[in-house]
């Protein structure tokens, strides 16, 4: 396994490239997926629970860097939100 970027790192990079900022779980996961911008130990794909659980349920260690509103809208905080 060689990473190219940590999974919090590509969710950020999918969703710089919203208009918004914003995207669904499903659509995150399915574009790091595509773009292979991270991979898994196991060398499975990424779901959209993973990245449910990175932006939402991760104790609080990258609220500062993402907005959970639901699995339909997901947010990157560019500046103090």
């Amino acid at each position: 396994m060689n990473n190219k970027l940590k999974l919090h790192e590509a969710i950020a990079v999918v969703l710089l490239n919203k208009p918004d900022y914003s995207a669904t779980g499903e659509e995150i996961a399915n574009e790091i997926n595509l773009r292979n911008l991270y991979s898994r130990k196991d060398k499975k794909q990424v779901p959209a629970y993973q990245i449910m659980q990175r932006t939402k349920l991760s104790s609080g260690k990258y609220h500062h860097l993402f907005k959970y509103e639901s699995a339909e809208k997901i947010t990157l905080r560019i500046c103090n939100d």
